[in-house]
């Protein structure tokens, strides 16, 4: 403002480094003088470190006399990584509307953030750092801890404690929860109230989180908070640790990951400047797979001499990390991994290789492996990381060659390429599986329209892509539509497209009266209206237009013209997916259109029957008696058939599909829905965090609910109006499957009667739905 020629249009806080709008900023500078204690805890979505710090805010306000202050930062990509709690202790009102930038104390909940988030360069000098890590001894400190953090410990004369939270948890049976263990260890380190009151509260407020879920639950919580001061450390570190070397900036020659990817993984997105953004807004696929999370305290060991190859593992795994490889005898790599011979397929070794950094030790893979002495085990990341890593790298570009083995069996589709691959979705996510066996039947084929929901976040969110190709180049296009219209916008995807290939279709004939190409490129014309629409012919034609397109007159022109709808060369197979928030709900009127259009497209629906993105609200396609957000007492009304509304059309194939429960029968819904001429709905049934199940028992829960009648799975072809059940007879118990999920046994602990009465109409109704089917396909 002092200046003659004062700045007009602009920005304070952003790095503007294209138009120069951004005005300097100087150092922030605090000159508040009030003592608080500043805190940050680094946890990892579901491990419960957001709730308990609400819990501990709680009891600073309402048990210890004093002011808390709490702010939460989450990441879109949920279960297994980061959220931050920035949490604020005071004697006195706390009026502090912005982040904490210089904490007094860091918690680490989770090992692997050490070499990733730069959590210590702030912290006060004379600070405390506590960390969640098996490590005792200076010895496994100086091995598995980065050295630029051992010397950030020491130059800020740190107090540094360690507890193994993640042990304890798994020992007493918590799985990841080990948020009352790090809640009790704050405690005990911050002294702000005498230690067995601290406990005395904590309990107080497990309590009333975890009663409704049972006494076992609440037991093993309360015995999670006695064991946690026995196994809290104080760390005695050496001198020389000061002199450790400090972190190298490594650059990859990436620009993408060095200038875009890399400081928005590392949380410092918010000092990139302009010029890092792609103007276009797009984002390259296969970008997962540069951000190596590392996550997982438990990784699955392969142990050959046990594996009968039967591909199980990889069919289940959510986060397409663990894959079967088949390296000929004679190809060198095959000396340098433990392999064994691959059965039915002579010359070759066989190989199940997991990508360690990109695992989140959900189990499913251990948890399906039918051999009679388990093919995998679940150890301790720390046991085998470095070595799975250097055999991954191996392995990273390799792609199988073609086998005798159908690409529609369960061992045939796992040697193809999963062209979905590390997404950010929960450990054991029931969604995945579904989208990574799409990508593996119809691979390039696919043209995705994706609604908004989960789906869409772990798809499609700044700044990686988990969408990926083949070696060619050629992979799935996919594209995210509004919550409510994704139907409508895969149709009108569709009609593009169609459009397109009859624009094309008249140009190739055209040309061909007008001779307006050489008879070499004639002749591809006459080979793509033959057919022949392979990658090779489509990327003649592409090519050729390219070289005509520096020549004159109608043949620039009109190369120019079909080089515009070059997309529409090769053949696709149109999905619209999304969860059943959008295809029972909102969605519906647009499906419904889509399902009465008669158009050639596919529908699969990921049924979690709640809204899993929002928080866990019902949906019409939550079943009766369900607790969910807005249904605290029960739902009330039935879930919606939508399999049932769409048989009545007659020409929709109709499918409903459990990965865990029948997998053969799920890639044969996949391949009959794509190669129905028309509308097909494919509903899949999806476990989900907010069921209130063990997730490392997704195709365990996938594989009861077709057992006790929940979940009937069939297809239904139009053509020859047979509907084919593929579930077996009802062998467990209807109750034993709901209440063994918090979103039905809530009810049954606070409210017995009326969850029993719900229960049994929900039982009745699911029995009556069950008999239905058996009789349209008995009556085939």
């Amino acid at each position: 403002a002092n200046k003659q020629k004062p700045k007009n249009h602009f920005v304070v806080g952003i790095v503007d480094d294209v138009m120069n709008s951004s005005l300097p900023q100087s150092k922030t500078k605090f000159l508040d003088k009030q003592k608080i204690t500043n805190c940050i805890f680094y946890g990892y979505g579901s491990d419960g470190t957001v709730s308990a710090n609400k819990n501990t805010i709680k009891i600073i306000s309402d048990k210890a006399n004093m002011f808390g202050q709490a702010y939460f930062v989450y990441d879109s990509k949920k279960s297994g990584s980061l959220t931050t709690s920035h949490l604020r202790i005071s004697t006195k009102p706390i009026n502090k509307p912005y982040l904490i930038s210089s904490p007094d104390f860091v918690a680490c909940h989770n090992k692997s953030f050490l070499d990733k988030y730069d959590m210590l360069s702030n912290i006060k000098d004379g600070g405390t750092f506590l960390l969640n890590a098996p490590w005792k001894t200076l010895a496994e400190f100086e091995r598995y801890m980065p050295a630029h953090v051992r010397k950030i410990i020491a130059e800020k004369h740190l107090k540094f404690y360690v507890i193994d939270a993640e042990g304890i948890a798994q020992r007493i049976g918590l799985n990841r929860r080990i948020n009352l263990i790090m809640q009790t260890a704050g405690f005990a380190i911050g002294g702000y109230l005498p230690i067995e009151k601290s406990i005395e509260y904590i309990k107080e407020m497990a309590k009333k989180s975890y009663a409704s879920k049972g006494e076992q639950v609440l037991a093993m919580n309360y015995q999670a908070v006695d064991e946690t001061l026995a196994n809290l450390f104080e760390i005695t570190y050496p001198e020389k640790w000061t002199h450790e070397l400090s972190k190298e900036t490594i650059e990859t020659k990436n620009r993408y990951y060095d200038l875009y990817l890399k400081p928005i993984l590392e949380r410092k997105g918010n000092s990139l400047p302009v010029s890092s953004f792609e103007p276009t807004g797009t984002i390259p696929t296969g970008t997962s797979a540069l951000e190596k999370r590392g996550i997982a305290t438990r990784l699955p060991k392969w142990i050959p001499e046990n594996c009968i190859e039967c591909n199980f593992c990889s069919i289940v795994c959510p986060h397409a990390v663990i894959r079967p490889y088949l390296i000929k005898n004679t190809d060198k790599l095959a000396e340098k991994l433990p392999t064994k011979d691959a059965l039915g397929v002579p010359g070759y070794k066989f190989k199940v290789q997991i990508s360690p950094l990109d695992c989140t030790g959900c189990e499913n893979c251990a948890l399906v492996c039918p051999a009679k002495n388990k093919a995998l085990e679940m150890v301790d990341a720390n046991e085998i990381l470095s070595v799975e890593e250097k055999y991954y790298k191996l392995l990273e570009k390799h792609e199988n060659d073609k086998t005798i083995f159908n690409k529609f069996t369960i061992k045939g589709s796992q040697f193809e390429k999963p062209l979905f691959e590390f997404p950010g979705a929960c450990a054991g996510c029931g969604e995945t599986p579904y989208i990574k066996l799409l990508t593996q039947l119809f691979g390039e084929k696919l043209l995705i329209a994706n609604a908004t929901g989960c789906s869409s976040i772990y798809s499609g969110t700044a700044p990686t892509c988990p969408y990926t190709k083949k070696a060619n180049g050629l992979g799935p296009a996919w594209a995210n539509s509004l919550f409510e219209d994704n139907a409508e916008f895969g149709l009108g995807m569709k009609k593009a497209y169609d459009s397109n290939r009859n624009m094309l279709a008249d140009l190739f004939e055209l040309a061909k009266e007008e001779k307006v190409f050489d008879a070499k490129t004639l002749k591809l014309f006459d080979l793509w209206q033959s057919g022949d629409h392979s990658p090779e012919v489509c990327k003649q034609i592409a090519s050729e237009m390219q070289a005509y397109e520096n020549s004159t007159g109608l043949s620039q022109e009109m190369a120019k013209t079909i080089s515009g709808l070059a997309g529409a060369l090769a053949d696709t197979s149109v999905w619209i997916v999304g969860g059943d928030g959008w295809a029972y709900d909102i969605g519906y009127g647009g499906l419904d259109h889509v399902l009465a259009s008669g158009e050639n497209v596919n529908i699969l629906v990921l049924d979690t029957e709640l809204y899993s993105n929002t928080g866990g609200q019902a949906s019409k396609a939550s079943p009766m008696g369900m607790t969910a957000k807005f249904a605290a007492s029960g739902k009330t009304t039935h879930k919606k058939d939508l399999g049932a509304l769409a048989r009545v059309y007659p020409n929709v194939y109709v499918a409903q599909v459990a990965l865990g429960a029948n997998m053969q029968a799920t890639i044969t819904a996949l391949k009959e829905a794509e190669e129905h001429v028309g509308p097909s709905l494919v509903i899949a049934y999806c476990p989900c965090i907010n069921h209130g199940s063990d997730m490392s028992k997704t195709p365990l829960q996938e594989k009861e609910a077709v057992e006790s009648g929940y979940w009937p799975i069939y297809r239904y072809n139009p053509q020859t109006e047979k509907l084919t059940m593929d579930s077996t007879n009802v062998t467990l118990p209807f109750k034993d499957f709901v209440l063994s999920q918090s979103r039905y046994f809530v009810l049954a602990k606070t409210k017995t009667e009326r969850a029993t009465k719900l229960l049994d109409a929900s039982e009745s109704y699911a029995k009556k739905r069950l008999d239905k089917l058996a009789k349209l396909a008995q009556n085939n």
